[in-house]
């Protein structure tokens, strides 16, 4: 009986596909029929169970950035599938092109014994170390003298102290950060944001291929073109982030607050907006340029700050006013968001 009604099913499946033929170009014809015997093909090996083959992955990964509706011919595999075969040929990919090769030279056992020396006797970090060290004619990288630091204890007074700021003044922080996202084509494109702490609202974002300090600074005019309501922004020891960011974060009337060295936790509040953004968009969509991102960000962000309820504060960051049931005869209804990938729920009264 059950096998029954999937044919019957699938039979009507392909009765309504093949009626809807009927309203497409020549062009998109021939495409979707490309896409349906390529399928065919993957079935028709004698095997138990068809193997797809990296071929068959390109070939839809290929598909997904030239045709906006390859979703809709997709058979063999569910969509998310093509996804995460972009995203693990865009490891494979960058992996293959980053072969270790002679890089810089090491520096010696005597500069790496004075950098854990200064580190210990002194409990300093990359930045006073390097200073230290430029002032005795020796030029090493930040990254490099970090790499060299005695590994330091957590200090639970210091953590307990972070806490209590980010407590008491949530309402005046904000935060920036930068996320880094894939294109169909290995393209790295950089997404930078600042976010209000208090009401986890993203006040700006933007998008670009090749982030440099002017960049951000003239990001931060546009997030905070008038006196700005905050009193601090947290950013971390990025080198975008660069002295002279942090003077021009002053120059708005912003106290700059660097993270610790490896301390994500610190900023939490973007680093909780990045996973969010991961999952409830960018892993279920193959990126195609900066254009594309924008206007996806842009989607989401808009549905993430009035209409998306956060757990931390109960509520959109807009503010989302409650709904009272209209009448008896009301029902609740899905509104698309994000093309589909997320609902508002609202009482609408039955027709």
């Amino acid at each position: 009986m059950r096998l029954m009604v999937r044919a019957v099913a699938t039979f009507s499946i392909s009765i309504l596909r093949s009626f809807t033929a009927l309203f497409r170009s020549r062009q998109e014809q021939a495409i979707v029929e490309l896409a349906l015997r390529q399928q065919l093909a993957i079935y028709a090996r004698r095997q138990p169970r068809p193997r797809i083959a990296p071929l068959d992955r390109a070939f839809w990964v290929a598909l997904s950035r030239f045709w906006p509706r390859w979703k809709s011919v997709l058979v063999i595999v569910q969509p998310d599938t093509v996804v995460r075969w972009h995203k693990r040929r865009f490891r494979a990919y960058w992996s293959s092109i980053s072969t270790p090769g002679p890089g810089r030279p090491p520096i010696s056992k005597e500069i790496q014994a004075l950098i854990v020396q200064m580190a210990t006797e002194n409990r300093w970090r990359a930045w006073k170390i390097h200073a230290e060290l430029e002032k005795l004619g020796i030029w090493v990288g930040l990254s490099t003298i970090s790499r060299y630091l005695p590994k330091a204890e957590p200090d639970p007074g210091c953590q307990q102290r972070w806490k209590t700021f980010l407590w008491n003044h949530r309402d005046l922080i904000t935060g920036m950060d930068f996320f880094v996202v894939a294109t169909v084509r290995f393209q790295l494109l950089y997404v930078w944001f600042v976010i209000d702490h208090g009401r986890r609202s993203i006040l700006h974002f933007n998008v670009t291929d090749s982030p440099t300090a002017c960049w951000v600074t003239q990001q931060l005019r546009d997030a905070f073109p008038n006196d700005p309501a905050h009193r601090f922004l947290i950013l971390d020891n990025g080198a975008i982030f660069s002295p002279r960011v942090a003077g021009s974060i002053r120059g708005l009337g912003l106290a700059p607050k660097r993270t610790s060295f490896q301390s994500p936790w610190q900023n939490g509040t973007a680093e909780r907006f990045v996973g969010s953004v991961r999952r409830e968009l960018l892993d279920h969509v193959v990126v195609l340029g900066e254009g594309q991102l924008t206007r996806l960000l842009r989607e989401y962000v808009d549905y993430y700050n009035t209409e998306r309820v956060h757990t931390a504060i109960g509520d959109a960051p807009a503010g989302r006013a409650s709904e009272i049931r209209p009448s008896p005869s009301a029902e609740i209804i899905p509104l698309p968001r994000v093309g589909g990938l997320h609902h508002r729920y609202t009482w609408r009264d039955a027709a």
